[in-house]
């Protein structure tokens, strides 16, 4: 179970990284351009990373992941073009994400140890590096939602190709739920799965 304060910064941080910035756009945007809508949006999850930097000396990769979908929307804005692009918008920038996800396996720690970090409650949670089988579990997470996310960019930019503008708006949401979804309820049983076996681990050890 989250403790309170836990929970709190757990909501703060997906507020402050995603609801925020995507309401700002939404609401300027009825103003102004999607372009300048969408700059200013970018520089709210730019300050959050700012003051997570100053105060704890390190770089927020969550928050920084969160900022780089934003700053990617700001490079298709900027790159215009056809009704076919614009919805492959989208598919690019997860594709991307899904790409990082993938390239971290290959650069010391994966992204999901740096996401977990972030929101675990676990007190020695950096500690558990030092096992193989924690590095594994993160390593399988990250690959999880690498691929997951790669198929549902695969999938959706498959679709812009085969099926008309109104099919694919139809239709977009329902895939990227499915995709998530998946990636999500995996990643809980694995998480279960892994943490009867880690504890076997430590007690062996």
């Amino acid at each position: 179970m989250l403790n309170m304060s836990t929970r709190s910064y757990i909501i703060f941080t997906l507020v402050i990284n995603g609801l925020i910035p995507w309401g700002v756009y939404v609401w300027l945007s009825l103003y102004v351009g999607g372009l300048t809508a969408l700059s200013i949006a970018t520089l709210i999850p730019l300050v959050d990373n700012v003051f997570h930097f100053a105060r704890h000396r390190k770089i927020d990769v969550f928050g920084g992941l969160m900022l780089l979908t934003f700053v990617l929307s700001l490079v298709m804005v900027l790159l215009g073009g056809s009704e076919k692009l614009l919805l492959l918008r989208e598919s690019m920038i997860t594709g991307v994400v899904g790409i990082l996800f993938l390239g971290s396996l290959w650069v010391g720690k994966p992204l999901i140890y740096y996401i977990a970090s972030r929101f675990s409650t676990i007190s020695d949670f950096e500690q558990k590096w030092q096992y193989a089988y924690f590095r594994k579990v993160m390593r399988n997470m990250t690959l999880i939602w690498g691929v997951l996310l790669v198929l549902e960019a695969g999938t959706k930019i498959v679709m812009v190709y085969e099926l008309s503008v109104i099919q694919v708006l139809a239709l977009s949401s329902i895939v990227s739920y499915s995709f998530i979804g998946a990636a999500i309820g995996a990643t809980i049983l694995y998480r279960r799965k892994a943490a009867v076996n880690m504890k076997q681990q430590q007690s062996i050890s």
